[in-house]
């Protein structure tokens, strides 16, 4: 990038804007005696959410309106709703009544959903900016989701174009990705869990092994390409999970929930929440055991969060948060595409097991200079490792022959900070809003393969001194640094339409250090020689990535909006250390580049129709995959990871939420809801570096991807129905239809899916039913190249769960 373009930007960034915000504050109290009230929710009729009341009743927010319909609402207190105008309002007094009539819940949901149909980030949220991008937020409270499991197929179902790997029934990872981007423990996102990364390296390797419990989740946000400017590089965007936080208006709040299911399936979620003068806590223990739908496939979880804070004053705050994950996952193997379609559900692997212990840590300030200047600093760090041992060597519909297995361990320490100032400042009596930000990380991870022992067990010692001469050895430390500066401003030409540039500086360097062994084998089965690699690779980079996002709103209940943002994903380690018979590395791998273009129409019309319909493009070069070849020394048939060419992607997506009591004005006491959530892609290789690629469509994307459902409420009685369907979809870039031996090469075929859930509450008491995929249709959604298979990986037949939920 050059000095003049790089002036250019900042210029942009800092420079005036054209239309002012206004500020309105207040504070809520309770009419009977005066108390403020905290974790009252602030809405903005039209918008959805701006502001919640802290300890001592107060809120305050910033809006381009000049008029606007406030509504405040607290589950124990009546609903207030009044008209302003947002130039003379200052220093509202609103009070709350208490509540005189028992609600039921669906009562009580009714209330908050007539506030809102879908929820979207705000402009201005924290010291984030959303302006102009596309946003899509899941309220996990008002989900009919099977949480106990981390449903995804359930719980991401109004998030669009989103292509999810279904392969176990716990939910213990989370595997998703859209628009052309691989699946695999989200790896094309950045995860973050309440602000804070929690991948095992977010350059080097990130891939993420933790996914918190459903049940200790608030809210889910996914922001789409232009996400690479604030939160990272990555093609996909962000996923932050935002967890629970501590009940402001207790001391102690105890909810304990705990599910039964198929398969053994049992699992406890507990948790205890609630704030004392400036002290604040919301903490949860998650239990999860079963056998698995399969043979071989049984699993035991035990995860653990906390989070404490302390209040030093209105302005100033300190929170903390300790997570610990640790599971142990026996692996029925993958299968062959005879096998599957003999029974899906066999497995002729019962040695091996997959192992993670997770930990991460976090403490964030957060300090209000003025009303208008926030400021949060961010530190974090991930001390994990993942283990999986096996027997690999021999394909999988050839039984398993007892010798020494295969150990892989991989160690993650890495660390972090962000400090992130938000301010809304004034000149020329016209007001706008930046932010600037700066990340340091810095990772220092090393993984080795080698002989495991012999055994049936869960043993993930190492065997290399008995077993010397074992086919594939490697030991390597990758350690990693990442410097980053980035920066938006919302210029705001009129009070309908704005435009929010923004930039982010990258500096990344990446290590591998090591040394990879292959011993070859005569007919015999006789070591005839090793074949010694020492890598000793460097390698530093630096750039600026642009973007650029509009907002133009006709109306208070209509947006169009619009971005575009550059995107960047360098060469993990696992891409270059791989020591495997059946897949290669070229050795001139480059890094991943491109860019992603959103332009969408959302809002609501009339209070009973919700949508956002978007168009996008998604433009690679140098995509990185697999080329099916032979490869040496033994010229195997096998997978050569290499950069496969350039790729565009272009498809729409739509998601509708038709509420009918609201079209209909039907009693209150009911509630009824339809949505269709629709992605249609189109994807094509434009440049390849072999010939039989070039026009071929790019893996992982069906051209059809459809969730649509209804909801159904009568009182304390909630009823949901959801069906999936989504199209065939290739896994190489060769979109092989003949397939292999092995099970890995070969297309998705298209599957459709239905789930109902049923919920029923009374009092402090709650229970939740339902059958996950109702048709029992025999299905799979993965091709593994390495663990949990290789091969076909099928997903869960018919499955029923029961949670029973107190609160106390």
């Amino acid at each position: 990038m050059t000095l003049k373009a790089f002036k250019l930007i900042a210029a942009l960034l800092f420079s005036l804007s054209f239309y002012a915000q206004n500020s309105v504050n207040g504070s809520v109290y309770l009419l009977k005696n005066n108390k403020p009230i905290a974790g009252v929710e602030v809405y903005d009729k039209t918008s959805g959410l701006v502001a919640t009341t802290n300890s001592l009743g107060e809120f305050q927010f910033e809006t381009i309106k000049k008029h606007l319909t406030l509504v405040f609402f607290s589950f124990e207190y009546e609903v207030e709703e009044i008209a302003i105008n947002t130039e003379e309002s200052q220093n509202l007094n609103i009070t709350l009544k208490d509540l005189t009539t028992t609600l039921s819940e669906v009562e009580i949901t009714a209330r908050k959903r007539r506030v809102f149909d879908l929820r979207r980030l705000n402009d201005v949220e924290g010291t984030a900016i959303y302006a102009g991008k596309k946003t899509e937020v899941v309220l996990l409270d008002e989900s009919m989701a099977n949480l106990a499991t981390n449903n995804a197929r359930q719980i991401y179902s109004q998030v669009a174009g989103l292509n999810i790997y279904q392969n176990d029934d716990a939910g213990l990872q989370l595997n998703i990705g859209g628009r052309g981007l691989d699946p695999n423990r989200t790896a094309n996102f950045n995860t973050r869990q309440n602000g804070y990364d929690i991948s095992a390296d977010v350059l080097g390797y990130p891939e993420s092994y933790y996914t918190p419990a459903s049940e200790g989740i608030s809210e889910i946000q996914v922001i789409r390409g232009a996400a690479s400017l604030q939160y990272g590089t990555q093609f996909g965007g962000l996923i932050n999970f935002k967890m629970k936080e501590p009940n402001p208006n207790k001391s102690l709040e105890v909810i304990t929930r705990n599910t039964l299911g198929s398969y053994g399936l049992y699992t406890n979620f507990t948790s205890l929440s609630g704030t004392k003068d400036k002290f604040s806590y919301y903490g949860y223990f998650n239990y999860k055991k079963g056998d698995g739908f399969r043979p071989n496939s049984e699993f035991e979880s035990k995860n653990v969060f906390a989070h404490l804070g302390y209040q030093f004053s209105e302005k100033t705050s300190l929170t903390g948060n300790f997570t610990h994950l640790h599971y142990l996952a026996q692996q029925a193997g993958g299968l062959t595409d005879n096998m599957f379609y003999s029974d899906p559900y066999q497995s002729n692997r019962a040695r091996n097991w997959f192992k993670v212990n997770w930990l991460l840590y976090n403490l964030k300030f957060a300090h209000e200079f003025s009303e208008n200047t926030n400021f949060t600093f961010n530190f974090f760090g991930l001390n994990a490792s993942r283990k999986a041992i096996g027997f690999r060597i021999r394909r999988v519909d050839l039984e398993d022959t007892g010798e020494e297995r295969e150990l892989l361990v991989g160690d993650f320490k890495n660390f972090g900070f962000e400090g992130r100032l938000l301010s809304k400042y004034e000149l020329f009596g016209k007001k706008a809003t930046y932010i600037l930000g700066a990340k340091f990380y810095k990772a220092n991870n090393s993984e080795s393969q080698g002989p495991g022992t012999d055994g049936t067990n869960a043993n993930f010692n190492s065997a290399l001194g008995q077993y010397p001469d074992y086919r594939f050895q490697g030991d390597f430390n990758n350690p990693n640094e990442n410097i980053a500066l980035f920066g938006e401003h919302i210029f705001y030409f009129s009070d309908k339409f704005s435009v929010t540039p923004g930039m982010r500086f990258e500096y990344i360097q990446t290590e591998s250090n090591g040394l990879s062994r292959r011993t070859n084998f005569d007919a015999a089965g006789n070591p005839i020689g090793n074949e010694d690699k020492i890598t000793n690779e460097l390698k530093e980079r630096s750039f600026v990535l642009l973007g650029v996002g509009a907002s133009y709103k006709p109306s208070p209940s209509v947006e169009m909006y619009s971005n575009i943002s550059q995107n960047y994903r360098s060469i993990t380690f696992s891409d270059v250390n791989i020591v495997n018979p059946s897949n290669a590395v070229d050795s001139s791998l480059e890094d991943e580049n491109g860019f992603t273009v959103d332009l969408g129409l959302r809002g609501n019309w009339n209070n009973w129709l919700s949508y956002d319909m978007s168009a996008f493009g998604l433009f690679y070069k140098d995509r990185i995959g697999f080329l099916v070849t032979t490869i040496p020394p033994v010229n195997n048939v096998g997978q050569l990871r290499t950069n496969i060419g350039d790729a565009r992607i272009l498809g729409v997506e739509s998601l509708l939420d038709f509420n009918f009591i609201k079209a209909f004005n039907l009693p209150r006491k009911f509630s009824f809801n339809y949505f269709i959530n629709t992605s249609f892609i189109t994807s094509e290789y434009t440049r390849a570096v072999t010939s039989g690629i070039k026009g071929n469509k790019v893996e992982f994307i069906p051209d059809v991807n459809l969730k649509t459902g209804v909801h159904f409420a009568y009182k304390n009685l909630k009823s949901s129905i959801q069906y999936t369907y989504l199209d065939r979809q290739f896994t190489d870039a060769e979109n092989s239809n003949n397939v292999d031996v092995s099970g890995i090469v070969g297309e998705i075929p298209a599957y459709d899916i239905l789930d109902v859930s049923l919920s029923y509450s009374y009092k402090n008491f709650k229970l939740e039913t339902g059958i996950n995929n109702l048709l029992d249709n025999a299905y799979f959604t993965r091709r593994a190249t390495g663990y949990p298979g290789p091969g076909i990986i099928p997903s869960a037949p018919r499955n029923w769960y029961a949670t029973l939920q107190i609160k106390i």
